[in-house]
């Protein structure tokens, strides 16, 4: 989502704010701006349509010289991408940027223009910045205005106010969108992701839900929602991690895809013995807590949901355990009924996605017996609020189209099921080591995967002019075949859906021609024979078909029909297997039809919003 970088320095600031948002590039925008108040108390502020470099240039035609500034990159939310809707904006000697949703800020306009304030843009953010001007005229400080501006505001935010008569103090706010600050020596930053500050400093605080803080040189005061001064503690970073470094790879996104064999090995390393998975890896109190489990529900929202969609397969043929699985933005506005003794599990990237975080506030309240976090942020929202956490461990991911992160997630809960057979008896010793032999195996097998990538290029060239595509799979794959037909509508722009297999017959034969590639995936398991026999009806109906098989499931090529063999892999991890060719077939379409691979139009890497 948005970006924001914020500094309060003796130094200039603003190629540090610029360089903080390059950092925050892969999260999605349509425009950027900065402004700087320097020690006189002038304001100076600078707005660009399109990409973080083309407000660079304007920043060296037109330096900006000061040591408190604010910046960010927006994805538009109200009104449309132009210099007028981007931030900053101002209301006089007042200054905000602002990630989220104000959700009555049509009321607080009206109100605003009544008290003679004028609009120049579109967005609901500017009631912000009028807000905290008309309070701070009524008010000894910043802090107070802030503090009054937010108990109008309804919505999500994580916002960073400054005004031009205080040049050495910003105010942060944070409720529904995350925001960390980082400490220097002398100096202190405010970001939206700590990866913005990693260039100057590597100790942060994180802001709590409802907190507000004043940021100054020297010092940082943050106070509770009920305006309580509260400490919050320090933390040190130790993510590696440099956004403008692709390697030998074009992309982020291959680049990304080609870290999958080291991803998976960094998830599994130190949580696998010789006889199964290190229960106590998602939490102290873990083992006591499984043992009681008689119903899990996973939440979670796009491709982290399709993770939970395999899982649950796997929880209950593997595990024995009931499990259900809600789209995050669903379960939180249904009426759900909670059975005993039921864990909630939620599945985020970022841990910070706006929906997730909800929906697990609201388990909380519905009485569910524990929480548990698979993440690949050990700083998130998720984690610290949640009861038990899993880290991933895939590291940075910084195309928008998840990769890695999704493999990772789903080796995580391959090994949460173990574990829970393991703590309620459900699992039989000879199921646990085939599952332990097929995750050792598992980095092995998606290394000898990705050697598919030269014939999936060739293979891409067939989707450049099609406009629909869609994806089949049965059982677990199912899953797998949204998660491809996910990415390919991602970063190609093809409209592409996917469907059970064996859901044919009920309406998807209506769009079979010789237009719409079909994909299909066809491991070598027991619903093999059944795939075989839908594939035929495509066939029969002179569908054309691309079929990713094991290389033992005695698939031939035909007239039209495209068999590409995939390493022969137990059934259990095939899941993960087959995700990989999908990636690079999305990938490669996508390169061959010219479109912005790492940064899809539209989209935002981390949904911050409702």
């Amino acid at each position: 989502m948005c970006g924001i970088v914020g500094a309060v320095a003796q130094r200039d600031v603003a190629e540090i704010l610029i360089e903080g948002l390059r950092r925050l590039e892969y999260r999605g925008y349509d425009s950027a701006g900065v402004a700087i108040v320097n020690g006189e108390g002038q304001l100076h502020r600078l707005r660009e349509l399109g990409k973080v470099q083309a407000l660079a240039d304007a920043l060296a035609a037109q330096p900006l010289s000061g040591g408190t500034g604010i910046a960010h990159t927006r994805w538009a939310t109200h009104g449309e991408p132009s210099q007028r809707n981007a931030h900053p904006h101002v209301s006089d000697d007042i200054v905000v940027v602002h990630n989220g949703i104000i959700e009555n800020y049509e009321r607080l306009r009206s109100e605003m223009q009544a008290k003679g304030y004028h609009f120049s843009s579109d967005t609901d953010t500017e009631v912000i910045a009028h807000l905290v001007h008309y309070h701070r005229q009524h008010t000894d400080s910043l802090l107070s205005a802030v503090q009054a501006t937010l108990k109008a505001l309804r919505g999500a935010y994580g916002t960073v106010v400054m005004d031009a008569r205080d040049p050495e103090l910003l105010v942060v706010a944070r409720s529904g969108s995350p925001l960390v600050i980082g400490l220097g020596v002398g100096e202190n930053f405010i970001a939206s992701d700590q990866l913005a500050l990693l260039p100057v400093t590597r100790r942060f605080l994180y802001l709590e839900e409802g907190d507000v803080a004043e940021v100054t040189r020297r010092e940082v005061r943050v106070f509770d929602a009920q305006g309580v001064s509260v400490e919050r503690s320090e933390l040190q970073s130790d993510v590696m991690h440099d956004a403008g470094d692709k390697g030998e790879y074009r992309h982020h996104m291959l680049k990304e895809i080609h870290q999958q064999p080291k991803a998976i090995t960094d998830t599994l390393e130190g949580r696998l013995t010789d006889s199964g998975v290190v229960v106590e890896a998602f939490g102290n109190s873990a083992r006591g807590i499984f043992e009681k489990v008689e119903h899990i529900q996973l939440i979670a929202c796009g491709t982290s949901y399709h993770a939970g969609m395999v899982a649950r397969y796997w929880f209950e043929a593997l595990a024995g355990v009931a499990c259900d699985i809600d789209i995050a933005s669903e379960f939180r506005y249904r009426k759900s009924v909670m059975r005993p003794n039921s864990l909630i599990i939620t599945l985020s990237q970022s841990g910070e996605t706006a929906d997730t975080l909800a929906a697990l506030r609201l388990a909380k309240e519905l009485g569910f017996m524990s929480s548990l976090a698979i993440c690949n942020v050990a700083s998130s929202s998720l984690v610290r609020e949640s009861e038990l956490a899993f880290m991933t461990r895939a590291g940075a991911e910084i195309g928008v189209a998840s990769t890695k992160a999704f493999t990772t997630q789903l080796a995580a809960l391959l090994m949460l099921v173990m574990a829970m057979g393991r703590c309620r008896n459900t699992m039989s010793a000879e199921t646990e080591l085939e599952l332990l032999q097929a995750l050792r195996a598992l980095p092995g097998h998606l290394a000898e995967t990705l050697g598919l990538a030269d014939q999936i290029e060739m293979l891409a060239e067939d989707f450049v002019e099609k406009q629909h595509s869609l994806f089949l799979g049965r059982g677990e794959q199912y899953p797998i075949a949204m998660e491809g037909a996910l990415k390919l509508k991602e970063i190609s722009y093809i409209h592409a859906e996917a469907y059970a297999a064996g859901e044919l017959k009920h309406g998807p034969l209506a769009l079979i021609d010789a237009e719409m590639p079909i994909i299909v995936i066809a491991p070598d398991n027991d619903l093999l024979e059944k795939l075989k026999s839908n594939i035929e009806e495509v066939r029969a109906r002179g569908g054309i078909l691309y079929v990713f098989a094991d290389r033992a499931a005695d698939f031939n090529s035909a007239a039209n029909m495209q068999v590409l063999p995939v390493p022969h892999v137990p059934a259990a991890i095939a899941p993960i297997v087959y995700t990989l060719p999908l990636q690079l077939l999305s990938y490669y379409v996508a390169l061959i039809k010219g479109t912005d691979v790492d940064q899809p139009r539209n989209l935002a890497k981390s949904v911050t919003v409702e």
